[in-house]
């Protein structure tokens, strides 16, 4: 006993005390009742059960550790063998397979094309929107699959010999030829260094082996500056051929069973999405063939890119759910001046923020999925083209800020690399970059509007739904037509995106969520000025209300 009179036998240096428990062992779908309406809402209830599988398998506390592990082991080039042959292979930990095993199994890759039926594209966006909170490294191959497919098809015989392996659900990492693997994935290669946005002028030749045309064989020489999941088993790639840019189906393994001339210089060091590989390459004379027609390869890519940038937003409203659900659960449990923060105004007004930010986004996010499963409507193909690029520029743009709110929240567990946070922090800037950058998606909604009349009419469709539902809404959309009618130049088409973008989400809000998310999200973004930080939420509206909504349930 020491002269205070405390036995030191009797006090511990290291009790660990006002502490979360870990977020792990629960359902990432069913604890989320925005999703779970936004799912029934858009066509997919007969999805329920099957989302319910997956949000609990996402969930277990082994899946969530497999997402740690592939990026504390991120992948490894292996250009040669230990003889000195090349190999330009991609080395992954077993935890990396073990997520896209689970993908590929649910469909995630090509379940829409596999089994088409209504509300299909919704389920798929709704899995992942869950799957990138666990790990979203292994979405690249997962969407760059989905993405070829509609391309693909154009291509009779190319489609007969590989569709049935990318609609496969046995995910086969073997670097084999495809026709002795039970399943198969796809990657693109698009970028070149001089290039990035600007496809035509890339640099990379198509010469054609014996007369070239649609499905024949031609050589492909050039560089790509970044092709993403080099590992997959065949590529959509641009390069120039004698009549323009045109699609290539480019094959790891060359139909006579030899490793095709596609070197692999290096993989990128990047900031986030360490867990997949993104690869700079050559074709040293690379087997190819002509999906399409020659000069036709642009619009080809166009297409692809509209169902990746579908993926992009989905993929950042998935992000931004798990941030808010790591913020909110540290919130509950952790105590601060002896009240719990989440009980704590200032913090429940930046988590109701928060909250209502990313309910918005899977709101718009699982619309703009209906609008890809009606492919016969054409009021429904106008507003897809329209609202993707808007969507993926605000939803991708908004998830940076949102991130870094969600970590400060945490505060310094959420800084360190044993939290999820600064996995997800890296995570929200590549969707941002990917498939097109902010101003490249502003300059599409601007040619969305002017190249297709049918654009502005569905907009104004979708938004009349909700007239007379909130006067703040309405008054947000006649200041959006006056945008519209004022014929916007490039200087305003991120604030013209912006607008578009908050219209939609107010009235999706305004007619089918709470009160309390409709009034939340009304007077915070649509009336008055606006702060650019989270939480300047106005006085009156029911934060608690919102936050509890939010609240992921452990089991």
């Amino acid at each position: 006993m020491d002269d205070s009179g405390v036995s030191a036998a009797s006090f511990t240096t290291h009790e660990v005390f006002n502490q979360p428990p870990p977020l792990v062992d629960y359902n990432l779908f069913t604890s989320d009742g925005a999703l779970q309406e936004a799912v029934r809402r858009e066509d997919a209830d007969w999805a329920l059960a099957r989302l319910a599988a997956f949000g609990g398998a996402l969930g277990r506390a082994e899946t969530i550790e497999w997402g740690f592990q592939a990026n504390r082991n991120p992948p490894v080039l292996q250009s040669f063998d230990r003889y000195g042959q090349r190999r330009d292979a991609v080395e992954f930990h077993p935890a990396w397979h073990a997520l896209m095993a689970l993908a590929v199994a649910e469909g995630v890759h090509t379940g829409p094309w596999a089994e088409p039926r209504p509300g299909a594209h919704v389920a798929r966006a709704a899995q992942v929107y869950l799957q990138c909170q666990v790990e979203a490294g292994v979405q690249c191959p997962i969407t760059m699959t989905y993405g070829v497919v509609p391309a693909l098809r154009r291509q009779g015989d190319l489609a007969q010999e590989w569709l049935p392996r990318l609609y496969s659900r046995r995910y086969d990492p073997r670097f084999l030829p495809a026709g002795e693997k039970t399943g198969a994935l796809m990657g693109m290669g698009m970028t070149e260094k001089q290039g990035g946005s600007d496809l035509r002028s890339n640099s990379t030749r198509a010469e054609p082996i014996a007369g070239g045309g649609p499905g024949k064989a031609y050589r492909l020489t050039g560089h790509k500056w970044f092709m993403s999941a080099p590992m997959c088993d065949a590529f959509l790639v641009l390069a120039q051929a004698p009549k323009g840019p045109s699609c290539f189906f480019l094959p790891r393994w060359t139909p006579d069973g030899a490793v095709n001339a596609l070197r692999l210089q290096r993989l990128k060091d990047k900031l986030g999405n360490r867990s997949n590989a993104s690869s700079e390459v050559e074709f040293q004379g690379a087997v190819a063939f002509l999906v399409g027609e020659e000069g036709r390869g642009i619009p080809g890519i166009i297409e692809m890119a509209t169902y990746t940038r579908l993926d992009c937003a989905v993929a950042s409203a998935g992000l931004m759910r798990q941030a808010l659900a790591q913020a909110v659960h540290h919130a509950r449990h952790r105590t601060a001046f002896q009240r719990h923060l989440i009980d704590q105004p200032l913090m429940t007004g930046l988590l109701a923020d928060l909250a209502l930010e990313s309910e918005a986004a899977v709101a718009l996010a699982l619309r703009m999925a209906r609008a890809f499963d009606r492919q016969d409507d054409a009021a429904e193909t106008a507003f897809r083209r329209l609202v993707t690029p808007a969507a993926k520029y605000w939803v991708c743009k908004r998830a940076v800020a949102f991130a870094g709110e969600a970590m400060e929240v945490v505060g310094g567990n959420g800084y360190v690399e044993e939290s999820l946070m600064p996995r997800l922090y890296r995570e929200m800037p590549v969707n941002s970059i990917w498939e097109g950058s902010g101003n490249v998606m502003c300059l599409d909604v601007l040619r969305a509007l002017t190249r297709t009349p049918e654009a502005g009419e569905a907009l104004r469709g979708e938004l009349a739904a909700a007239r007379g539902g909130d006067v703040r809404l309405d008054r947000f959309i006649a200041a959006l037509e006056a945008a519209l009618a004022g014929r916007p130049d490039e200087a305003q088409a991120r604030r013209l995106a912006e607008m578009l973008v908050l219209a939609l989400q107010g009235a999706l809000l305004v007619r089918f969520a709470p009160a309390a998310i409709a009034d939340g999200f009304c007077a915070s973004r649509l009336a008055g000025e606006r702060s650019g930080a989270f939480g300047t939420l106005p006085a009156g509206i029911d934060t608690h209300a919102i936050v509890e909504r939010a609240a992921p349930a452990l089991a």
